[in-house]
């Protein structure tokens, strides 16, 4: 006797569409700031279009939005079949994707206002990331709702891959945003230097492990075996693929911080588990691959499976590149250069873009019961995707190259050859452009299938509730082998397979992240370090506000060409008071860490004003605003009092007295300006962030 019930493919269609909309903002404004790089006027003269302040909304929009939702609309289709059962709820499906949508709203409307925690991937403050908490938990009770309730014992490999994600995702991101509030949309991170740095990294790698790649891998595991009608290459793969994976991803995070002050042992940890992971990326691209072994022919007449062949291919690549990245004397190349920028697109636009839109043209036309409206435009899509790729990718290798080599080129009198950073930027602006072009081709792709679905959907109707049936208990076939046999029994208990998937993640973190919270000498103190003044603080907090962490670094490295360039090597023990670190990922302008004292405050004033008459050929854009507005000093207060939480050693009582002594210092910059003709009143905001530009690096004197 067969039970009789029905998926929801309402739920699946929200999510596409969501998906399609999102998908095209995000990269619009992807593409309006890779032009910004090459036309500043695109900043279009408003604090609220800069790039430090739509950067990370950005990259918030095609990873969280367009990924995101994509990963919803794959998990709640492929979920429902795979376990044959509807979804658990349908007010937790509406919930959800609402929630979600909400939470994405947020995002466009605080990053331009410049409301952001600087920590990269994570920009949105502490409101918004109680809203993902919740809506997260909301996700993960309507999938283990329906797992728990299924009518097939068998996990497929897919729900492995789901159950590792949203155990993952929400230690990540609740770790990361252990966050102190000061105001409605103002936190400092608990984590000071060393430690935030990280925690940030450890969050940052495997936000890309587990958010933009192990749902993939599950959605592959399920779409490509659908769309080739051939059954995965090998059961017993996927099993080592998967425990492998999660175990080794979780350590790889300090890569990102090769040769800056983060402990030598934990750099090592980094590197050593970057080299073992491409053996389970690996694992994972032949399996998907060789999956279409037989098949090849319906590749080269399909132009859906070339997507997921080409989105295949690139995850290959991205993960053996990620790899040799981590090896140091790469990475001493590479490290803050447009090179990582290539390579994390060729993931983003390889992998993720084409295995969703591969996914999009097989999906819609099922859940309207129609046919595509037109196969010629998929095929256009798909090339003029990949020359996008191609045109965006290849000329960020080479401005990555030429970056790096700049940089470290000495002459034959042992002296920096391009001792002006501007040197570097103005070489590399052609290349900049043509990766504006290359984004553009792949946009226009993405506007081309948005039209061939739009006609496709007019085809056909939604089939929004999907009749099926299925056996109350489906009987499951035990393979032989012991492993494949202990591997089924733990499929059938869904809790037992996600607690032991949350031990496995848990266990390289802790070990890195634990001696370095705990012990005390992996972050060693330096007593000529003191916390920032009150006008530096505030300072401090413009700077965040602005984004300028998005092209200016604060961590210079023990090579000759950097101390060269910019001074004494950064310590640990500088950062024990910076809530949250700086250090930035990127060097679209020079390190700043040494800044302090370099040039007068003039400087600064007219720097900020117009780059260009400091710096002809800047590519940094003017922020006037920051000589208008007045300096919100109601803030100190709550400032100072967090930051004493926080450890700070403010004396008690301090904060009482800190708007006088910001006062004070506000006032003695006003009063150097005026001796150089500037006039600007001492309250404005140009007066603090001139404050913390001279702050920086002041605090070490090296010989």
């Amino acid at each position: 006797m067969t039970d009789k019930f029905y998926y929801d493919n309402k739920i699946v269609r929200n999510f596409a569409v969501a998906t399609i909309v999102w998908g095209i903002i995000g990269m619009t404004v992807g593409l309006l700031i890779a032009m910004q790089l090459f036309k500043p006027a695109l900043n279009m003269g408003s604090q609220y279009t800069t790039f430090g302040r739509i950067r990370p909304l950005h990259t918030n929009a095609v990873i969280f939005a367009f990924v995101g939702n994509a990963i919803f609309m794959g998990v709640y289709y492929s979920l429902q079949r795979l376990l044959k059962a509807r979804m658990f709820s349908d007010v937790l499906s509406k919930i959800h994707f609402w929630g979600w949508q909400l939470i994405i709203v947020s995002a466009v409307i605080t990053l331009p206002l410049g409301f952001s925690s600087s920590h990269e991937y994570a920009e949105l403050e502490w409101p918004i990331d109680i809203a993902i908490t919740l809506i997260w938990v909301v996700f993960g009770v309507n999938m283990f709702g329906t797992i728990i309730k299924r009518r097939e014992k068998h996990m497929y490999v897919a729900i492995w891959f789901y159950i590792a994600t949203f155990v993952t995702v929400a230690v990540l991101h609740i770790v990361n945003s252990f966050q102190l509030p000061v105001s409605a949309f103002k936190s400092y991170y608990l984590f000071a230097g060393v430690q935030d740095a990280l925690v940030q990294w450890w969050y940052g790698h495997n936000a890309v492990a587990f958010f933009l790649t192990t749902p993939y891998l599950g959605m592959m595991y399920y779409f490509l075996p659908k769309m080739a009608q051939r059954p995965v290459y090998s059961y017993k793969l996927s099993i080592l693929h998967f425990w492998s994976l999660i175990f080794i991803y979780i350590w790889a995070g300090p890569h990102h911080l090769l040769y800056t002050s983060l402990p030598s042992w934990a750099q090592s940890l980094g590197v050593a588990f970057s080299i073992m992971l491409i053996a389970p990326s690996w694992g994972g691209m032949i399996n998907g691959l060789l999956t279409l072994r037989g098949a090849w022919d319906k590749v080269r007449e399909d132009s859906r499976l070339k997507f997921m062949v080409v989105g295949i291919t690139a995850y290959g690549m991205a993960t053996f590149e990620g790899p040799m990245l981590a090896l140091k004397q790469i990475n001493a190349i590479a490290h803050y250069t447009d090179w990582i920028v290539a390579h994390v697109h060729v993931g983003a636009l390889g992998w993720n873009g084409f295995l969703t839109f591969g996914i999009l043209y097989w999906l819609i036309p099922r859940i309207y019961r129609t046919e595509l409206y037109s196969k010629k435009l998929v095929s256009f899509h798909f090339w003029i995707g990949t020359l996008g790729i191609i045109f965006y990718a290849v000329p960020l290798y080479f401005a990555g190259f030429t970056q790096g080599l700049m940089w470290k080129e000495f002459n034959a009198d042992g002296m920096l050859k391009y001792p002006n950073f501007l040197e570097t930027v103005i070489q590399i602006l052609p290349m900049y452009v043509l990766r504006a072009i290359g984004g553009a081709l792949y946009l226009a792709g993405v506007i081309v299938m948005t039209y061939n679905l739009i006609r496709t959907v007019r085809l056909g109707k939604l089939v929004a509730n999907e009749p099926a049936e299925a056996m109350p208990l489906a009987k499951d076939y035990v393979p032989q082998g012991s492993e494949k046999k202990l591997h089924r029994v733990l499929e059938r208990k869904p809790m037992v397979f996600m607690v032991l998937s949350l031990v496995v993640i848990l266990i390289g973190g802790m070990i890195e992240m634990m001696p370095t919270f705990t012990i005390k000498s992996n972050i060693p103190t330096i007593a000529s370090v003191q916390p920032y003044s009150p006008l530096e603080l505030q300072g401090r907090d413009l700077y965040i506000r602005e984004g300028c962490v998005s092209c200016h670094s604060q961590m210079i490295r023990p090579f000759r060409s950097e101390t060269e360039r910019y001074g004494e090597y950064s310590k640990a023990g500088e950062f024990v008071y910076d809530h949250p670190h700086l250090w930035g990922s990127k060097r679209t302008g020079p390190d700043l860490q040494r800044e302090g004292g370099k040039y007068g405050n003039v400087w600064h004033y007219n720097h900020m004003l117009d780059p260009q008459t400091m710096s002809p050929g800047s590519i940094m854009p003017p922020y006037e605003w920051l000589i208008t507005q007045k300096l919100d000093t109601t803030t100190t207060i709550s400032k100072i009092n967090a930051m004493r939480s926080l450890g700070v050693p403010y004396e008690e009582g301090y904060e009482h007295k800190a708007n006088r002594d910001l006062d004070k210092q506000a006032k003695a910059i006003a009063a150097d300006l005026q001796k150089n003709n500037i006039k600007v009143k001492s309250d404005k905001e140009i007066v603090a962030l001139i404050a913390y530009l001279q702050r920086l690096g002041t605090d070490i004197k090296a010989k």
